[in-house]
């Protein structure tokens, strides 16, 4: 019974105390997050990626507070252990210290999730504080943050210069300083990423950012093999669910156009006589209307 116990923040905090990583992976739907929790997964994601990996948009930009939070909701429906955190979508937060605190709130109140993602450091403190005021947990995000792909110049690993570094270090502090209670770093090397997180107090979680920090995220479709556009460098493909699909659903296709399913072993039995009155009504009906 202990092995299903609600992780919380308390269990985070003591998961990096004693240091053990925290498994941490996307999900965006009631059957996905049940295989998840169900693999004692620790953390799980509602991330705003579900823009790209569900809903077939180019980036996350077009994702809205309803996709996110009807997402949220078919989640933590399936989750009895795992903590859920629900990614703030674009312009959700960015407006007004109003904005961001309601926003919050829908994935607390109508949603269920244990804590809030947003992206952004120095520029986004005061969000991050309003928010942590309103009683909401947060986890920051830096690196590569996909809501601000044109400003970082698309898809690059951040982090790599001393400049770069003195500013991931300044905006991780500042987060901490407001109250953000995790951090998520995106695309950052390993060395780099170790040293931030050695400077902060609260759990500090990676993606593409190496193997010394107090847990790993991953994007579910990037490891079953179910995202083709394209495979990040830090990703290990631990099945090809995507191929395995596709060869499932050709199977059937071809069964119903050679007529090999369904078969007798597939259909519902009636009995015998049961099935004469039917058609001794079906062919009584038919001659009667004949007849007129």
């Amino acid at each position: 019974m202990s092995e299903r116990k609600k992780v919380n923040i308390g269990t985070l905090r003591a998961m990096k105390q004693r240091g053990e990583r925290a498994s941490f992976i996307t999900a965006y739907d009631f059957p996905l997050a049940r295989y998840v929790d169900r693999a004692g997964v620790d953390m799980i994601l509602v991330g705003d990626s579900l823009g790209m990996t569900v809903l077939g948009h180019k980036t996350t930009l077009p994702v809205t507070m309803d996709d996110m939070i009807r997402a949220c909701q078919a989640v933590t429906r399936a989750v009895e252990r795992a903590f859920v955190v629900g990614d703030m979508p674009y312009m959700s937060y960015q407006p007004s210290d109003r904005d961001a605190i309601i926003n919050a709130g829908r994935f607390i109140a109508e949603a269920d999730c244990d804590a809030v993602k947003m992206e952004g450091g120095k520029r986004m403190a005061g969000r991050v504080r309003a928010i942590v005021d309103a009683g909401i947990l947060v986890m920051g995000h830096l690196g590569l943050t996909p809501q601000s792909l044109g400003q970082l110049g698309g898809y690059r690993v951040q982090g790599k210069s001393l400049a770069a570094y003195k500013q991931l270090l300044d905006d991780a502090l500042a987060l901490e300083d407001a109250g953000a209670h995790m951090l998520l770093l995106e695309a950052i090397p390993n060395e780099v990423a170790e040293l931030i997180r050695n400077r902060l107090s609260i759990p500090v979680y990676g993606i593409g950012a190496g193997n010394r920090l107090d847990g790993q995220l991953v994007i579910v479709h990037d490891i079953l093999g179910m995202f083709e556009e394209f495979t990040p460098k830090f990703i290990k493909r631990y099945a090809e669910v995507g191929k395995l699909i596709t060869e499932s659903i050709t199977a059937y296709h071809n069964d119903v156009k050679t007529g090999a399913f369904p078969t007798e072993e597939h259909f519902y039995p009636i009995a015998l006589e049961q099935l004469d009155e039917i058609r001794l009504f079906v062919e009584k009906n038919e001659g009667q209307q004949k007849a007129q």
